[in-house]
């Protein structure tokens, strides 16, 4: 089995390492000190498994494993965890495996035993009992698996089935709902259209669009976001307090 070693501590990781080694059945094939570096590995290097460190700076080991999901081959994942509330979640929904620090090694070769495949469901149960929502939206680009940090999304706008997330330096295209962006980012963004949503705090102004009708102009972008008559009372109001 190869194996990716996700902790923001070096010892934590290296000690992981010697754990394995001498292991026939397993390959340890790569280190990374916080999530967006697994995400990177785990696209060059196709583990099967990955040790993943709940607690890290940034993005958490949680919000790490939903981003999995964006892989091609997504792998099966184990928590480590010094924090037992975390390690109750993850064994009562049965999601995926997990290991409490100090991790003994006979118990490490025992869970790799049972590991699983993640998947949509299990992920989506894991979400709900974490009550986290993600600091970054991933997807899949010509350049791999990109990141893309809420805090810099102007707008999501819908189109048939994708979802455009547009932010400061380009957009992407993500399979999402719009529902479910907005469901997640509630106290964020506002819908202005039953296709749009824009970043709360990245309002400029209220203006005319090419056919008159009013629409939403956003920092650092030149296009402007129209506004359905359904929609713009809400968003009137939300500027009188911005």
């Amino acid at each position: 089995m190869r194996i990716l070693i996700v902790d923001d501590e070096n010892l934590a990781r290296d000690r992981l390492r010697r754990m394995l080694e001498g292991e026939d059945n397993h390959e340890v094939v790569g280190g990374a000190a916080n999530g967006s570096e697994a995400l990177q590995l785990c696209e060059q290097l196709q583990p099967e498994l990955v040790l993943l460190d709940i607690r890290m700076p940034g993005m958490d080991g949680l919000e790490t494993a939903r981003h999995f999901l964006s892989l091609s081959e997504p792998p099966g994942v184990i928590f480590c965890t010094a924090y037992e509330e975390h390690a109750i979640q993850a064994f009562d929904l049965q999601a995926v495996g997990y290991l409490l620090k100090p991790v003994r090694k006979d118990n490490l070769l025992a869970a790799l035993d049972k590991t699983v495949k993640l998947n949509r469901a299990q992920l989506a149960a894991l979400n709900e009992a974490d009550h986290a929502r993600r600091s970054h939206i991933s997807a899949r680009t010509h350049k791999g698996i990109e990141l893309i940090a809420v805090a810099d999304v102007r707008y999501f706008q819908a189109d048939q089935k994708y979802v455009t997330v547009r932010f400061d330096n380009g957009e992407v295209i993500v399979d999402e709902t719009l529902r479910e962006l907005e469901e997640e980012f509630a106290d964020l963004f506002i819908r202005v259209h039953r296709n749009a949503l824009v970043a709360k705090h990245h309002i400029e102004a209220l203006v005319k669009d090419a056919e008159g009708q009013v629409a939403v102009r956003l920092q650092g972008l030149d296009e402007v976001i129209s506004i359905s008559r359904r929609h713009l009372p809400g968003v009137r109001k939300l500027i009188k307090t911005l």
